[in-house]
């Protein structure tokens, strides 16, 4: 309980706030040292920005960085740490207003330094702003710079006009969009395997972004969070949590792709990132002195506690913060060992699929070829470990739940991890059949087994009940799981028309040639088609709260529809007589000899019989649940007719003793 202090008498606290704005110095000279020490500002040979462009574009990207965490960090702070009603809120409403403006006008500023440094030329001068728009326009980079300008513009007028949740949440969803083109023009973009680069730096600069922000949101805020200190304090040292092993990761395949082995560390890019890695191990022993000590402090139990040690914490980690992220904003622009520029001479599959050609497709090579994907196996981790301490923290409260879902659950989420980086994966980007392995796996089979773990039921048992009018992962739950758009997409009709219907909408028009030819594409078709399985399946045999489920008859007969569906677009594939995605597909030369139409038949073949598998499953489990529901009516209707016997036989009782009591008074007169 935290203890009131009266506004007389309250203890004097330091100035957080003036560690913030000391960050800012701090995180621009550790960039100019870092450039200094590796080199990355020296006049180039051939094609020199000047000084201007070398030394100022990282510093550019600095301040874009700070405003970007103010953005994200602020928001953050608004939908997980804060109530409503705290004075504190409208200080981080305050900040998000500011610093979302302020990152989409440092990342204009940044469209002309990035195309100076890499033109090799000066700010300015004779036709800069012709070549600057070609560059906007027509180049890669560029465009992808625009891009993110622009979003980031649209972005600005979301944040100032953020004033509760909804907006708040609206805004955080623009972030996400807004950092998409950003991580495309990373030194990773150009990699062999640019995939794993793209998705790294992405979750690097929102995690850092939202862990730097964050705090020091909080430190600007420090004299209005009054009693609520340690709740604010406690939940930020959750969000930071995963915030630091979020960062980790992402900086881990970040290095993995850029130094190529340990002798990396002796180049000047590696010395860098070596201050890099020992500022965050610093930050992370802060986080655990935290968590340790200066949290529980804040609750003294006899009188003696002070936030003076967490807030002086808190100044010291936000500055070491800030260095940390000058240093990494001096790292991107430093040669790395590896060259991260597009490969050149490579075959037509390596070139199209953007991922290096694997060996012939056997029964081995199904199961001992990988693809590292940082985003879709790091949720299929977070599934199994997530799950497994809500079940924990059911049975150690003395709660009970179902084996058979857990098994069911964790089953479903290695599948998930499976299909998403192994032989499926590796092998759909080069082969129809393989392709349409993967995607049925993800809409028919892996839906059933996640269904089956009834993961919101337990996650709702689980999560923590907040009292105090803020938001945390169980009131997003419950908000998501009411929303009208929540309530839309989970409607039986929708559902099986969104299950059925977006596989045609996907498979005839450009979609499925930008799933193939894009990370953003591939990424946007496993969530689109793991979550359209997900609801439909969940109508039908889901135990979940959400959707009002239609009487059993009406289940069969959605779920037959869906069905025949599967079987008429298989049957269609297999009697096509062009490709999908032809440009695609018939441009491989896949070096095993592969007939590009034999193995669209095969595809359509597939996608014909795992159709018609997981369905009869589906109509098996519906069957048992309707005979269960029909024994449970059944028991009810017999207690009630026990019950309405009993009342009955009561009242005959009762008439009977009347009829005796009155004639006994009869006999009496």
């Amino acid at each position: 309980m935290v203890q009131e202090v009266a506004p007389s008498t309250a203890v004097k606290l330091p100035t957080p706030s003036r560690w913030v704005w000391a960050a800012v110095p701090a995180a621009l000279l550790a960039c100019l040292a870092g450039l200094a020490l590796s080199g990355a500002a020296a006049p180039t040979v051939i094609a020199d920005a000047g000084a201007v462009v070398r030394w100022g574009r990282p510093l550019v990207t600095v301040a874009w960085q700070l405003a970007a965490a103010g953005t994200v960090g602020g928001l953050g702070v608004l939908l997980f740490v804060l109530p409503r009603t705290s004075p504190a809120w409208s200080t981080a409403v305050r900040v998000v207003s500011i610093a979302g403006p302020l990152w989409a006008v440092l990342l204009v500023v940044d469209l002309f330094f990035g195309y100076a440094n890499v033109a090799g030329r000066q700010i300015g001068g004779a036709n800069f702003g012709d070549e600057l728009a070609f560059y906007l326009t027509e180049i890669s980079s560029g465009r992808a710079a625009l891009v993110a300008a622009i979003l980031a513009a649209v972005l600005s007028l979301i944040t100032v006009a953020v004033s509760g949740y909804g907006t708040a949440l609206l805004s955080a969803v623009g972030v996400l969009v807004v950092l998409a083109p950003i991580a495309t023009t990373g030194h990773a973009a150009g990699a062999a395997n640019h995939e794993l680069g793209m998705t790294g730096l992405y979750l690097h600069i929102l995690f850092a972004a939202l862990w730097v922000g964050g705090l020091a949101v909080l430190a600007l805020a420090a004299r209005r969070l009054d009693t609520g200190l340690t709740a604010a304090a406690s939940r930020y040292s959750q969000l930071a949590l995963w915030c630091f092993i979020g960062v980790g990761v992402s900086g881990i395949a970040n290095a993995w792709i850029r130094l190529g082995s340990l002798a990396g560390f002796a180049t000047g890019y590696g010395v860098l990132l070596l201050v890099k890695i020992a500022g965050f191990v610093l930050l992370g022993g802060m986080g655990y002195v935290h968590r340790e000590r200066t949290i529980p402090a804040l609750t003294p139990t006899d009188g003696a506690g002070t936030p003076r040690a967490f807030w002086r914490l808190v100044g010291v980690e936000v500055v070491v913060m800030a260095a940390v992220m000058g240093v990494a904003s001096a790292l991107s622009d430093t040669q790395p060992p590896i060259p991260q520029e597009p490969q050149e001479g490579l075959s037509p599959a390596a070139e199209l699929s953007q991922n290096p050609v694997p060996p012939p497709p056997t029964l081995a090579t199904w199961f001992t070829q990988w693809r590292a994907d940082l985003l879709f196996g790091g949720v299929a981790v977070l599934m199994v470990v997530v799950y497994l301490r809500w079940v924990v923290r059911l049975r150690r409260r003395g709660d009970s739940w179902p084996l058979s879902r857990t098994i069911s659950w964790v089953i479903g989420a290695i599948g998930f991890g499976y299909i998403t980086c192994g032989g499926a994966a590796v092998y759909g980007r080069l082969m129809f059949s393989a392709h349409m392995l993967q995607h049925m796996t993800l809409v028919m089979v892996l839906p059933i087994l996640l269904t089956l773990g009834a993961p919101v039921t337990l996650a709702l048992r689980a999560l923590p009940h907040r009292k105090d009018g803020s938001r945390g992962p169980r009131e997003w739950l419950l908000k998501l799981v009411h929303s009208r758009a929540g309530i839309f997409f989970s409607h039986p009709v929708v559902a099986a028309v969104n299950f059925a219907g977006s596989m045609i909408v996907f498979y005839y028009t450009p979609l499925f040639h930008l799933a193939l030819t894009t990370h953003i594409g591939h990424i946007g078709m496993v969530v689109h088609f793991s979550l359209a399985g997900y609801l439909f399946v969940n109508v039908l045999i889901g135990v979940d709260p959400g959707p009002k489920r239609p009487a059993y008859p009406l289940r069969l007969v959605l779920l037959f529809a869906t069905m025949a569906f599967h079987a008429f677009f298989g049957i269609a594939i297999m009697m096509m007589n062009s490709l999908l995605a032809a440009d695609y597909f018939g441009a491989l030369g896949l070096p095993w000899g592969v007939d590009a139409l034999a193995d669209q038949v095969s595809g359509g073949q597939i996608t014909w019989g795992i159709g018609e598998l997981p369905s009869l499953s589906i109509a098996i489990a519906l069957a048992a649940s309707w005979i269960r529901s029909d024994a449970r009516t059944a028991r009810r209707l017999d207690r009630k007719a026990d019950r309405d016997h009993d009342a009955d036989l009561a009242a005959y009782n009762a008439m009977l003793a009347q009829m005796a009591t009155e004639e006994e008074r009869d006999d009496h007169h």
